[in-house]
């Protein structure tokens, strides 16, 4: 979604606020008052928008700390987004963010009338401006933020927007990427836009990279009900010729496989099936359930990005656990189970389950039996690590008990923990599977399509990964994520 204009502007402690960057789109501008109709507010020039949002923001005079409009009680700003009085009129929705002496400013596009205005979550142009005002952000305070770098990186903002926003609509945030790009420009002898100075290296290749992280709490028990969510991110990376090419992913899913919701995309996707948007996973009902097949049409920036994230709601997750420990003077007895369940690939890159000891002191005598993999005990003596390795027996099902006596000398690197206390305790799993991920969902090949004169070699790969995978001891009483109303 296009933005309207994009300006940077310097506000220091007892000087008066300068505007550093200034980028308007008169493109975007003519569709802006198609749109808006008799609710268009035109922009301003530099001077007065400064003004007006210096205003707004409360900048303007040290001496008034209060204003009616804008200070009263019934009005709360929740957002980075505000309405300027301009000319007896409000232009919105301006997007402004402080960060150290400067105030990046966005003012997006809004495909309908503004009277009356439309809740932001509707606006789909607000997260691009974000986006591209967090890439601006990103590369302006990197390193040294001194006055002489950030000048100099100011200089070379010109150019990179030009890049990163072409006639106003946002391809890319990252601007660290299109610096870098950008040097090899002079080199290039064949004709391409001003907008897109990188350029091809080696072959023509397109590789899309699938990443599930997945979470779970688990506890065993009637009344605290066990949670998973998956959180998957889809990455590209375009090695393609200078001339702008259009791409085509797909996603898609097997008939038993769990659908993708609450789909964000990056700004270089240039449309996508409103099914796909919709679908959410707080829906009431299932009916916004979209199964796919999931198509993402983008000319693709010049890094490596992330195409689109999303989130699904699995049947089961991957491990199932079970942890008992109970408490007998300086020592603790422990049993843990787990089982994959049989729809998961018994195929890890590593799997490991660790089973940390927190206010107790050093682990003075281990005795134990495990029916697969070995257990370790880590270097500070407060951790056991039950290296399951690559695959589980075929049963499925492994199991850990043993015994742990621990020393009555405390030492000041001992871990503590405000929560587990007593045997309030956890395990908590590390793994990943290659090639595998727990929705199904993987890139078809032959659903992808590439404009381009090269016929380029497509590259795809999956994996899952755990992220904070806890299983709690049942024998007490441990922090609830959900719990049933009914219980």
């Amino acid at each position: 979604m296009p933005i309207r204009g994009l300006w940077i502007l310097s506000h220091r402690q007892g000087q008066p606020a300068v505007m550093r960057f200034s980028r308007r789109y008169p493109t975007v501008e003519k569709r802006a008052k198609i749109f808006n109709k008799a609710s268009y507010v035109d922009i301003p020039k530099d001077n007065d928008l400064l003004k007006a949002l210096l205003q707004e923001l409360g900048l303007t005079d040290e001496n008034i700390n209060f204003v009616e409009y804008r200070d009263n009680c019934s009005r709360i700003n929740k957002t980075n987004v505000y309405s300027l009085s301009v000319s007896e009129r409000k232009l919105w929705p301006v997007l402004a963010v402080q960060k150290a002496d400067y105030i990046y400013v966005c003012l997006p596009l809004v495909e309908q009338s503004l009277t009356p205005p439309p809740p932001l979550i509707t606006i789909n142009s607000i997260s691009e401006a974000f986006a591209l005002i967090s890439g601006v952000i990103l590369f302006i305070n990197a390193g040294q933020s001194n006055e002489a770098e950030v000048s100099c990186k100011l200089a070379q903002l010109p150019i990179l927007v030009t890049q990163a926003c072409p006639l106003g609509s946002p391809i890319d945030t990252n601007l660290f990427a299109l610096h870098d790009n950008s040097t090899t420009s002079a080199n290039q002898t064949c004709k391409t836009p001003a907008w897109k100075t990188s350029k091809q290296k080696g072959k023509a290749q397109i590789d899309v990279s699938i990443t599930e992280n997945v979470e779970s709490t688990q506890y065993d028990k009637g009344d605290d009900s066990d949670t998973w969510r998956v959180f998957g991110t889809v990455s590209c990376k375009c090695n393609l010729e200078a001339i702008t090419p259009n791409v085509t992913v797909g996603l898609n899913l097997p008939a038993n496989g769990s659908p993708l919701q609450d789909i964000l995309v990056h700004p270089c996707v240039t449309s996508v099936d409103s099914s796909m948007l919709i679908s959410s996973s707080v829906a009431v009902t299932d009916d916004s359930a979209f199964n796919g097949p999931y198509k993402f049409p983008f000319i693709p920036p010049s890094d490596v990005f992330q195409l689109c994230y999303y989130t699904s709601q699995v049947p089961v997750p991957p491990i199932l656990g079970f942890y008992q420990m109970t408490e007998e003077g300086s020592h603790v007895h422990l049993s843990i189970k787990l089982k994959l369940h049989e729809s998961v690939k018994n195929g890890f890159e590593y799997c490991d389950a660790k089973i940390p000891f927190f206010n107790r002191g050093q682990i003075k005598h281990l005795e134990y039996k495990v029916s697969h993999g070995q257990l370790e005990l880590s270097r500070e003596k407060s951790l056991l690590v039950w290296v399951i390795g690559q695959k589980f027996p075929k049963s499925l099902e492994i199991s850990l008990t043993g015994t742990v006596n621990f020393s009555s000398e405390s030492h000041p690197n001992d871990p503590a923990d405000p929560i587990c206390v007593g045997t309030t305790a956890y395990v908590k799993l590390f793994f990943r599977i290659p090639d595998y991920s727990l929705t199904g969902c993987y890139a078809d090949q032959q659903t992808m399509q590439v404009f381009s004169s090269a016929k380029p070699k497509i590259v795809t790969s999956r994996e899952l990964i755990s992220s904070d995978y806890y299983i709690w001891n049942s024998k007490s009483p441990a922090p609830v994520t959900s719990r049933s109303f009914y219980a």
